[in-house]
């Protein structure tokens, strides 16, 4: 997982979704399914330096904060839990275009340790947007008093994504946690995350849109999420890569079945 710097780029979109430039060294985003303790993590990492408000033209709340760790200044954003990144409501758009387009020096995505294999689900739909993730394996103890023992180590190798185990309620983990996102965030561990595979017929027509989707997006989205979605009749998301590119994709839309 070693790797090298990763310059910071100017992202429009970042300023759009925090409601101004990010005065931080590195933006990391906070995902997850709805009670995993992703509030707690939030409020251990940050303390009191945050605040709330609503995301750009919606009616969902953002919370954003900012610490120190390692001599870096480092922007946090909480996103609204969700279950998937499908973007069937509101807080899936909203952490779904985040991920994408404001492009976070890495995603923090916390999960569960008493119903990992529940959580897992959304750690893949990350990991298929975006390398820079991370996996907070929060709620250990309630895990262990459950007999539940989770080998991070070995879950790592399997996700190809640093796995932190934590307590976020009592701090145990946090700072193994920001030693981690430092290192995610300035490209001095690169992860090479699992890649799901899917049936044949959806393999071959994933093979089939990936270059031609590669030469369209010009790096700036991984184009085998974009074929996923595509296939998937995904339509909210050509919008918001319209916008993001600043031109309208009329090729991109035949390709959505109808």
């Amino acid at each position: 997982m070693a790797g090298t710097s990763r310059p910071i780029e100017s992202n429009a979109f970042r300023e759009e979704f925090v409601g101004g430039p990010v005065n931080a060294d590195y933006l990391i985003a906070l995902a997850g399914n709805p009670n995993t303790g992703k509030s707690t993590v939030f409020n251990g990492l940050t303390g009191l330096n945050q605040h709330t408000g609503n995301w750009p033209g919606k009616t969902v709340a953002q919370a954003r904060g900012v610490y120190m760790h390692g001599g870096k200044r480092v922007a946090l954003i909480d996103l609204p839990g969700t279950y998937s990144l499908l973007a069937r409501s509101p807080e899936e758009q909203i952490a779904r275009d985040f991920i994408c387009f404001a492009q976070p020096d890495a995603t923090v995505v916390v999960a569960d340790a008493t119903c990992l294999q529940r959580n897992l689900n959304l750690v893949l739909q990350v990991a298929e947007i975006t390398p820079r993730a991370i996996l907070c394996l929060n709620l250990i103890d309630e895990a262990r008093r459950k007999g539940i023992e989770i080998d991070h180590a070995l879950l790592a190798h399997s996700l190809g994504v640093p796995v932190v185990p934590t307590v976020a309620r009592s701090g145990h983990g946090l700072a193994n946690l920001k030693d981690v996102i430092n290192a995610v965030a300035s490209g001095h561990i690169s992860p090479e995350p699992l890649q799901v595979r899917y049936s044949p017929t959806i393999e071959r027509e994933i093979e089939r849109l990936e270059p031609e989707l590669a030469s369209i997006l010009d790096g700036r989205l991984r184009p085998r999420w974009v074929a996923l979605r595509l296939l998937d009749g995904d339509t909210s998301i050509i919008s918001s890569i319209e916008r993001y590119l600043g031109r309208k994709l009329t090729y991109i839309r035949r390709k959505v079945p109808a």
